[in-house]
């Protein structure tokens, strides 16, 4: 089993939505989303696990590391709405990963007007993703 993932750029981070199983076949794919995410955006990325049903060891790892490259762009990583089994990414030597309880509390933290940004939104998905399902909903 592997994740789909949607990455959607605001004015000022980006939303990278993951669903699936984060497991060791998909920790490629994930560090492929990271790439895209650094390619097309500026700016924080909240990782939203809404739809991550659950995540290995290895996906877990994958977090880290996609934490590091963010830090080494001079970005950096925040996640929302971890899986329930309660596994938090693993500490260490890494940059600060903040957690957020689900993405409506990691959208307040980046400001009431991102409503009013819409119409800059962009947008790019894997063929899995479910159409029509909007950032935040």
């Amino acid at each position: 089993m592997t994740i789909d993932w949607r990455y959607t750029v605001e004015d000022n981070f980006g939303i990278l939505s993951v669903a699936g199983y984060l497991g060791p076949d998909a920790v490629r794919r994930f560090t492929g989303a990271v790439g895209w995410a650094l390619a097309r955006g500026t700016g924080p990325v909240v990782v939203d696990l809404t739809e991550l049903r659950s995540w290995s060891a290895e996906g877990q790892l994958a977090i880290t590391e996609a934490a590091r490259r963010l830090k080494d762009a001079g970005r950096s990583l925040e996640l929302a709405a971890i899986p329930a089994d309660g596994s938090l990414v693993p500490t260490g030597d890494g940059p600060p990963i903040p957690v957020h309880t689900d993405l409506a509390a990691a959208l307040a933290v980046h400001g009431p007007e991102r409503a009013e940004q819409v119409e800059g939104r962009h947008e790019w998905r894997t063929t899995g993703w479910p159409a029509g399902k909007q950032a935040g909903e």
